[in-house]
């Protein structure tokens, strides 16, 4: 099992950035493909990006590529997420999840495949 805490988030201006991290505990970090999802309030939960085991691979969601960069750091057993040119529809709680999946490369992007969660930090983008 691994516990997964957010931190990062904050108030922002439209055109502005932030880093996210999500520390993991436990020393099975290497084991898991780590996502980041979102929520807006009234909006189901979405996929924003994923990193495999490894951090070769990443998979962003369209709405935003070019802006974010995901990436992780094994000695630390954290997980990034750098988001530039941020928007007001960036506007939401941010997740943390991590996929026991046995696969190195295939990425998923669905809430149901992720088996640990983070307790999310908002992220507030002002215009």
């Amino acid at each position: 099992q691994v516990q997964l805490v957010e931190s990062g988030g904050g108030l922002v201006q439209a055109g502005g950035s932030l880093r996210l991290s999500c520390a993991a505990s436990g020393r099975t970090f290497s084991s898991y493909t780590m996502g980041w999802f979102r929520q807006a309030p009234g909006k189901e939960r979405e996929f924003v990006s994923a990193v495999s085991k490894s951090g070769d691979f990443t998979t962003y969601a369209d709405s935003v590529k070019g802006r974010f960069t995901i990436s992780r750091d094994g000695a630390k057993n954290t997980v990034y997420l750098q988001m530039n040119s941020l928007k007001p529809e960036d506007t939401a709680v941010y997740y943390c999840a991590a996929d026991r999946t046995m696969y190195s490369r295939l990425l998923h992007t669905a809430v149901k495949e992720y088996d640990y969660w983070g307790q999310g930090t908002q992220v507030t983008v002002s215009s």
